[in-house]
């Protein structure tokens, strides 16, 4: 008889203060992180999803000294489209109002191995933490968080159709504003999507209020009937995940499904009361889902906490 796969224990924080935005993916047997400085894009691999975050990172894309994605590199994003990998990351000259979201492509298979620049999004202004999803057609779009004018306003999250990896079919279409009270704690702020898809439900989640407070949290969006583009088919919930007594400022998540075959989503969260980004950390933890086809994600777990993933045993996957 086969011994039991021994239980894959996180223990948060993965990476220590600060550490922020994280963007976990799971291909081909193989789990992939990428992170950035702030001029540097880093890419992490591991077979091993306990291993993924003590792994040494690969620097993949140095910034330009000067231009227009020079500076403040924020939240990048690494995909798999059709045999090449694409990293999506929002970057500026030095002043924050030229954010805008800029594309590298892989040279060839390996995700941390050279990219080349495919350039910026025509976003139609300012613009931040792109995340993609693919509708029940095929059809790839682009969501993202952004201002509704040139100057600073609340964040609203936007969506567009695209082309191909590197271009926007359309402009773009509001999705969602900062309207509830607790989108605008601090600040009015919807930015950080992520999505997910099961059953034919496709969720955004996203960060909601503002990155620096103690308030931040994720809300949910959920669409049921396709229609990406019509407001009309997302409803919104929230907050879905948010501060506790003993954990703050939680939000900016990436899911996977591990090949234990559990769910895990990726975040950050505050260490201090005090306003700043520079107390953040990355932590995980497992989440499941209810009879509606809903996320369900709990509260957040304790640092130094174990975060138990199933163990493989011959009878199947237990807890």
């Amino acid at each position: 008889m086969d011994r039991p796969e021994p239980a894959a224990v996180f223990v948060n924080p993965l990476l220590p203060k600060p550490s922020q935005d994280p963007c976990v993916v799971f291909q081909d047997g193989i789990y992939h992180a990428i992170s950035t400085d702030g001029r540097v894009l880093f890419v992490r691999s591991s077979p091993d999803v306990v291993e993924l975050y003590r792994r040494e990172p690969a620097a993949v894309w140095i910034a330009p000294r000067r231009g227009p994605n020079s500076k403040h590199l924020w939240a990048p994003e690494l995909h798999f489209i059709e045999g090449k990998w694409f990293i999506y990351y929002a970057a500026d000259d030095g002043r924050n109002r030229n954010h805008r979201l800029w594309v590298l492509e892989s040279v060839g298979a390996d995700p941390a191995g050279r990219y080349r620049s495919r350039g910026v999004l025509q976003t139609g202004g300012w613009a931040i933490d792109g995340t993609l999803c693919r509708d029940a057609r095929g059809r790839l779009f682009l969501v993202w968080s952004g201002w509704p004018g040139p100057c600073p306003g609340p964040q609203n999250l936007y969506i567009a159709e695209m082309s191909d990896p590197a271009t926007l079919k359309e402009a773009r279409t509001p999705l969602t504003e900062p309207v509830e009270p607790w989108e605008r704690r601090g600040a009015p702020v919807c930015e950080g999507p992520a999505v997910l898809q099961r059953n034919g439900v496709t969720c955004v989640v996203y960060s909601a209020s503002a990155s620096w407070t103690p308030d931040h949290c994720l809300g949910l969006l959920v669409n049921r009937h396709g229609g990406f583009l019509d407001r009309a088919a997302w409803q919104k919930i929230g907050p879905v995940f948010e501060r506790t007594p003993e954990v703050w400022g939680v939000g900016h998540c990436s899911f996977i499904t591990t090949h234990h075959g559990r769910d895990l989503m990726f975040y950050h969260a505050k260490t201090r009361l005090k306003n700043g980004w520079r107390d953040r950390n990355i932590r995980a933890q497992a989440f499941t889902w209810d009879a509606d086809g809903l996320p369900q994600f709990g509260s957040p777990v304790l640092p130094g906490v174990p975060v138990r993933i199933l163990t493989q045993t011959n009878g199947g996957l237990t807890e």
